[in-house]
């Protein structure tokens, strides 16, 4: 039916109360930047510039480059010397994190249905985040890194959602024309934007965000059990 699939992972694949993980994460991060002189509201304050900065990227720079320009901005050219403790951050303390997620088997059985029929795979989840922390959270949800064949990270791309540009980026570097591709999140403004780049759409409904109200019901939608019988691998 599809020649690809594209997976979300906060609230798809990995069950999660984002607040409650987003507080853990500035939690974690300051615990491991205070030491080396940085003041937690103040690195929670450039994190999240960085993050606004990569949203409204234009493609003229990697999100990476985006965020550590903003990041720098904050706290100087001197800050760049310290990715290694971002590195180190992701290696060591992220797992930490796990423990804000929740775990649904259905995720990694149905990426692996999905794969054993032949489709290509990608690792949609908004590319905020350096490769690192894309593939342990992917750990977390019971999916095969194995499985995939690109996953979206800083590093890699140069739009977010919910910009259809991210979609159309990937479309070509996996080489297949949006009508063979199927998006599935549960966020219904940054997910559902694939149909602007003209793909299909599955609304994951089990962690449903809705900021604006929006009728969903022209959306083919459910939960795990509903996207196995859409995709018909039941």
């Amino acid at each position: 039916m599809f020649k690809a699939i594209f997976f979300d992972m906060d609230g798809t694949l990995l069950p999660m109360d984002a607040d409650a993980f987003t507080k853990q994460y500035f939690g974690a991060l300051s615990r491991k930047f205070a030491p080396y002189g940085y003041d937690p509201r103040a690195m929670a304050d450039a994190v999240w510039r960085g993050v606004a900065g990569m949203v409204k990227n234009d493609g003229k720079r990697s999100n990476e480059e985006v965020f550590w320009d903003i990041f720098t901005a904050a706290f100087g050219a001197d800050a760049r010397g310290d990715r290694p403790l971002f590195d180190e951050f992701y290696r060591q303390d992220f797992d930490a994190l796990r423990a804000a997620c929740g775990f649904n088997p259905l995720a990694g059985e149905t990426v692996a249905r999905i794969r054993e029929s032949g489709c290509t795979l990608v690792l949609a989840t908004n590319p905020v985040f350096p490769m690192a922390a894309q593939q342990k959270r992917l750990a977390w949800s019971g999916a095969a890194r194995e499985h995939f064949s690109l996953i979206t990270a800083y590093e890699n791309s140069r739009f977010c959602k919910p910009n259809p540009e991210y979609y159309r980026e990937i479309l070509r570097k996996i080489g297949h024309a949006p009508e063979e591709c199927l998006m599935v999140g549960n966020d219904v403004e940054e997910d559902m934007a694939a149909e602007k780049a003209g793909m299909k759409t599955f609304l994951l409904t089990d962690c449903l965000i809705n900021r604006g109200n929006a009728d969903i019901a022209k959306y083919a939608r459910g939960g795990f059990g509903e996207l196995q019988a859409f995709l018909g691998i039941v």
